[in-house]
């Protein structure tokens, strides 16, 4: 791994009032990175020697979906009058999911009296059920839900119904449900006319933060707790695990401690590296973005700052654009925003230095509106990870497939009208299940024997065999997986049409990726899951026939077809 500089940092950055000087710490820092382009001449992103043809990563991480909730029936659709049709080709390749595993009818959570009441086969969710209500996602639940690789009390662990609702929607049986391809519409057309894993993985059981970290740092060891104390309500084995060795591992969501719009009294922050510092010692341009990262804006409904909020007609109510906990980047010092200081300008986003020569005050982290418009005048990062605003991001209970698939198809149809199309990849996955029922159990390959936490195998065992290591290089508990199964498309000229890799990948293939095409094969180390997670060259084509599949541009608001060039 390269040895980078590390910085001493003044207590006042392990405070949450101290997070002003800390900012101001960042922006001083002497980190090496890519210089602004006034003073190259030209966007680096586009002469960079990179392994593949692909000059720009995009990749959207969305919340809290299972593979088989929006793909149990692919390529099959039911096409209910009134709803956006959709017809798949002739050709499409088998999938891995509920209706080819013949398990619709007579499911196990659905002839295991344990889940009592909220016993269900899988059923179909229509496009006016798309709110619901969010599952329990958390690290222990879900692993009692798959019950030793059954995969059989989904409704007992992670099972919660609507309140309110008919039938089985106001069960724990709700977590049986699923959407289909006139929901969903958009993904599905996505995954008919670009490349698609169903063997893609979150690297642990877990909710959203762990999910968070695993995409940039393969790694959930290292927390360390800067804000308040460890109370009852952050207690050992359902917040974070002891991992053995004097550490703590991260298993639950954590406000950032490097974050002014972090409210939860418990905060944290981690140890150990990630993507961004290995890009920054590169000099490669990359960025975070995230909707409601840029706080001095007011929004049309006159909320600003950290309480920004938009209004959405699905949810019929104002969601929070800005979640603290989702934000990859501000757990690390290195990589953090702390202010959500603006970058000098908008030449100089994606860059470590700005034109005038001084560290930028962004540090790499921006607003979603800066991904547009710094695309529009040419100076398209080569690595950017996109945040939607928060009614947007797929989480149930305050998002849905509805507001999700008009944020990802106006974020593609935009990325695909670029000059730079023509060597860009996008990357379309998820940070964590939320819970709901996905029949792709993977026996663990990281085992993890946390007395309170890992409950799989039985009480207090997850796999079996020797634990990875930690950030120190020993072995720790606390990172059980492979976890559930998650969506991952891949849009890109250079993807194969209308293909389905069943290669196993997880999260941290994203970073693999990111590795072995612009940084020769580096790995983070510090026992991070970029050293054995799987490869997702198999979504590509990159011989002398690749680069041809079309751009694909949808309706925003129904996911359907306007035109394939």
């Amino acid at each position: 791994m390269t040895v980078r500089s590390k910085l001493v940092w003044p207590v006042s950055c392990m405070l949450l009032v101290g997070l002003i000087a800390c900012g101001n710490a960042v922006a001083a820092s002497p980190i090496s990175g890519a210089v602004a382009p006034e003073s190259i001449g030209q966007n680096p992103a586009e002469t960079t020697q990179t392994a593949t043809p692909i000059k720009h990563l995009v990749v959207i991480y969305d919340e809290n979906i299972s593979f088989d909730h929006y793909f149990a029936t692919y390529p099959s659709v039911t096409n209910p009058p009134g709803e956006p049709a959709f017809a798949a080709a002739q050709h499409t390749p088998w999938v891995s999911n509920l209706a080819t595993a013949h398990l619709l009818t007579n499911n196990p959570n659905f002839t295991n009296p344990s889940n009592g009441s909220g016993a269900a086969n899988p059923f179909r969710l229509d496009r006016t059920e798309a709110a619901t209500a969010d599952q329990n996602h958390a690290y222990t639940p879900e692993q009692l839900a798959y019950d030793h690789g059954k995969v059989d009390l989904f409704p007992k662990y992670t099972g919660k119904g609507d309140f309110g609702g008919k039938g089985v929607l106001g069960t724990s049986g709700l977590v049986m449900g699923y959407y289909d391809g006139n929901t969903v519409t958009a993904l599905w057309n996505y995954a008919q006319h670009f490349a698609m894993s169903d063997n893609a993985h979150g690297n642990t059981y877990g909710p959203s933060t762990p999910g968070a970290l695993e995409v940039v740092a393969g790694q959930t060891n290292g927390e360390q707790f800067v804000v308040g104390a460890k109370t009852d309500a952050t207690k050992a084995g359902v917040a974070y695990v002891d991992n053995g060795i004097g550490g703590l591992t991260m298993i639950e969501d954590l406000d950032p401690g490097y974050d002014v719009c972090s409210t939860r009294k418990n905060q944290v922050v981690m140890e150990g590296d990630n993507i961004g510092e290995l890009l920054n010692a590169a000099g490669i341009t990359w960025g975070g973005f995230m909707g409601g990262f840029k706080i001095e804006i007011k929004n049309a409904n006159g909320t600003t700052g950290c309480a920004r909020s938009t209004y959405s007609t699905v949810m019929k109510r104002a969601i929070p654009d800005y979640i603290p906990h989702h934000n990859w980047f501000q757990y690390y010092a290195l990589t953090s925003n702390p202010t959500h200081a603006r970058p000098a300008s908008l030449a100089d986003v994606g860059y470590s230095f700005a034109h005038n020569g001084i560290r930028d005050p962004a540090n790499h982290e921006y607003g979603l509106q800066d991904f547009y418009s710094a695309a529009k005048v040419g100076d398209f990062p080569a690595v950017s990870f996109i945040k939607l605003p928060a009614y947007q991001d797929g989480h149930a209970g305050y998002s849905n497939p509805l507001d999700e698939q008009t944020g990802i198809v106006n974020l593609v149809n935009f990325v695909e009208q670029q000059p730079d199309w023509k060597n860009t990849a996008i990357i379309i996955t998820y940070d964590d299940s939320d819970g709901w029922y996905d029949h792709g159990f993977s026996a663990p390959t990281n085992p993890s024997y946390d007395k309170v936490a890992d409950q799989l195998d039985g009480p207090g065992r997850c796999g079996f065999g020797a634990p990875l290591p930690g950030i120190n290089g020993k072995p720790v508990n606390g990172r059980c997986g492979l976890g559930p199964r998650l969506p991952f498309l891949v849009i890109s000229p250079w993807a194969k049409p209308n293909y389905v890799s069943h290669a196993e990948i997880d999260q941290a293939s994203v970073i693999r990726f990111i590795e072995d095409n612009w940084l020769k094969g580096e790995r983070l180390g510090e026992g991070s899951f970029d050293a054995t997670s799987g490869s997702i060259m198999d979504m590509f084509d990159f011989t002398s026939t690749g680069g041809k599949t079309p751009a694909l541009r949808l309706d925003p608001a129904t996911g359907e077809i306007l035109a394939a060039r």
